[in-house]
C-alpha cells in the first residue's frame, strides 16, 4: 500500500508540475482546428486606389487562402518562435501579439539584434506561399493601375513607378484581440535604399473587421481610415511609402460562418506585415 500510495502521489506531483505549464499562445480557437489548404486567389476581388502609392485589394485572398495563412501561420509559431506580447516605450502593448519570418524587429530594438531579446530565438525564414502572394498582389496592382482612368494619358511604365515591385525578406505577423491595437506610426527601420525607392510594403489581413487609419500628418483629425475585412490587402509604396497609420477598433464576431468553419482561428485579427529591408 505504500509503494502503491507513492506512486500515486508521484502521478499527481508530475501531473500537477505539467499542468502548470503556462501554454504557448496560440491563435487558434481551443476547440476548432484548421481546414484544408487551396487555391487562395479570389474571383471576387476589387480594388480601391486610397492614394499615390496606396492601394486596397478587397476581398483579394479567399476562404481557403484565409485557411492555408492561418494553418502556415500555426505550423511556423509553435514552441520556439512561437507569438510573444511585445513590449514599446511605455510597457507591454495590450491586446497584442507578435512573431516575425525572415529577420527579427521589435518596436524598441528595431532591426538590431538578429535574435529575440526574451527568448534568444533567431526567426524562421519567409514561408514561399507568403513570399508568392505578395509578389503576385503586388502585380496584379500594378496591372490595375494601368487600366486606371488617372494612368491612361501616362506611359505603360507610369505605374511602376507609383508601386515599385519588391521581394520580402521579414514578414511581422500581429495577432490583435478584440480589445487590441497598434498606436499611430511610421514604417521607417528598413534601410535608405528601400525607402528612397519607396518600395511598398504588403499588409494581409485575416479574421475579424478591422480599422486602419493613415495620414500624411500625426494629426488625428485630419486623418482618413478603412474598414479591412479578411481576405482584403494592403499595399502602400512610393509617396505613400512613410505615411502614419495605425490599426484599432477590432470588429468582434464580423467574420462570416465560412471563415469560422474552414479557419478555425480564434477571435482576433491576424495581420501580416511584409517588406524588404
Amino acid at each position: 500500500m505504500k509503494k502503491e500510495a507513492a506512486f500515486h502521489g508521484c502521478l499527481i506531483g508530475r501531473f500537477k508540475q505539467y499542468s502548470t505549464e503556462p501554454k504557448p499562445f496560440s491563435i487558434l480557437h481551443p476547440r476548432l482546428w484548421p481546414g484544408t489548404d487551396g487555391s487562395w486567389k479570389s474571383s471576387k476581388a476589387s480594388y480601391k486606389i486610397l492614394g499615390s502609392g496606396l492601394i486596397h485589394l478587397r476581398k483579394y485572398i479567399n476562404i481557403k487562402g484565409q485557411a492555408d495563412i492561418v494553418n502556415t501561420i500555426v505550423r511556423h509559431a509553435q514552441g520556439p518562435g512561437a507569438f510573444y506580447v511585445p513590449s514599446d516605450q511605455d510597457g507591454e502593448i495590450r491586446g497584442l501579439h507578435m512573431t516575425t519570418f525572415g529577420r527579427n524587429w521589435d518596436p524598441i530594438t528595431r532591426y538590431e539584434k538578429r535574435c529575440r531579446s526574451d527568448d534568444g530565438f533567431e526567426p524562421l525564414q519567409i514561408p514561399l506561399n507568403f513570399i508568392h502572394l505578395v509578389e503576385t498582389a503586388i502585380k496584379d496592382a500594378q496591372a490595375y493601375l494601368k487600366k486606371d482612368m488617372r494612368f491612361k494619358k501616362k506611359y505603360a511604365h507610369a505605374c511602376l513607378d507609383e508601386l515599385p515591385s519588391m521581394r520580402p525578406d521579414i514578414c511581422v505577423a500581429n495577432f490583435y484581440s478584440p480589445y487590441g491595437h497598434f498606436v499611430l506610426h511610421q514604417d521607417c527601420d528598413e534601410s535608405s535604399d528601400s525607402l528612397e525607392k519607396g518600395l511598398p510594403v504588403v499588409s494581409i489581413s485575416v479574421g475579424d473587421e478591422a480599422l486602419f487609419y493613415y495620414g500624411h500628418t500625426r494629426d488625428e483629425r485630419k486623418l482618413s481610415y478603412v474598414h479591412i475585412k479578411s481576405g482584403d490587402v494592403l499595399i502602400y509604396g512610393d509617396e505613400s511609402r512613410l505615411i502614419y497609420h495605425g490599426v484599432n477598433n477590432i470588429c468582434m464576431g464580423s467574420r462570416s460562418c465560412e471563415f469560422v468553419r474552414a479557419c478555425r482561428m480564434d477571435v482576433g485579427h491576424l495581420n501580416l506585415i511584409l517588406k524588404q529591408v
